[in-house]
């Protein structure tokens, strides 16, 4: 997920606290005295990590980044350091493990960019009915309240669990096109560094429509996976009633 605050672009220089010169704000040591650097002011993840502002990112090249950025900020190395490196140490590897988790991801990712590029953040739990899902989730619902009187009425488990997965395959299915799409997406977005603004903003508002509709999915997912816990549940309560009589009447 993207952080509740995000760096702010300001000044393009930072003073090293060591020797007092002037380093850019995404330099992690001081060039002129090599001393590690106060975390102040930055760009964003993906300046933390030397990447350009896109999604498409090779995992094995991110992977290379964070462990060599994770050794050279390591604390051991400033355990004899002035107090001021030591809490750059730490900052500067708290930070770095927080643009890694987000980064490794292309739907983090994404959110991230939004976030940085000034779009209102994703909640799907406040949001309506994306329209392009209003067919499948009233088909769904329909299927899922149907198959709940069924199973308060004691029908057979295996029989309900087969209902469910059946409601789910669609929305499975919707789900891998949204992950299609956002791939697709995200490489416009890569392509678009000399795009007009508008172009760009017409990128991001379809990257964040598609990052809705996805975290709606998911939701939609994770209500059918409820069912299913609560189908298996019931059916383990029988179980374990029938079990129970069972003994008792061996008695």
């Amino acid at each position: 997920m993207a952080p509740k605050s995000i760096p702010v672009r300001g000044e393009s220089m930072l003073e090293c606290r060591s020797c007092g010169a002037g380093a850019p704000v995404d330099e992690h040591f001081c060039p002129e005295c090599s001393r590690i650097l106060a975390l102040g002011r930055h760009g964003d993840y993906f300046a933390f990590f030397g990447l350009p502002r896109q999604l498409v990112i090779e995992p094995a090249d991110l992977e290379r980044r964070y462990r060599e950025l994770s050794r050279r900020f390591h604390p051991d190395f400033f355990y004899n350091a002035p107090p001021a490196e030591r809490l750059a140490s730490l900052e500067r590897t708290s930070y770095l493990n927080d643009a890694y988790r987000v980064l490794k991801s292309l739907p983090a990712r994404v959110e991230y960019l939004l976030s940085v590029e000034g779009l209102e953040p994703i909640d799907a739990a406040g949001s309506k009915v994306p329209p392009a899902l209003l067919e499948e989730v009233f088909a769904l619902n329909e299927e899922l309240d149907e198959i709940r009187e069924s199973r308060e009425r004691g029908d057979e488990a295996a029989a309900l669990r087969a209902r469910v997965e059946i409601a789910r395959g669609p929305i499975e299915r919707k789900r891998d096109a949204h992950e299609r799409q956002l791939t697709e997406l995200s490489a416009r977005w890569d392509a678009s560094d000399r795009a007009t603004p508008e172009v760009r903003r017409a990128i991001l508002d379809a990257l964040r429509q598609q990052l809705l509709e996805r975290n709606y999915i998911n939701n939609l997912l994770a209500t059918i996976e409820r069912e299913l816990s609560a189908i298996d549940g019931q059916a383990s309560g029988l179980d374990s009633g029938a079990s129970a009589a069972d003994r008792e009447s061996r008695l």
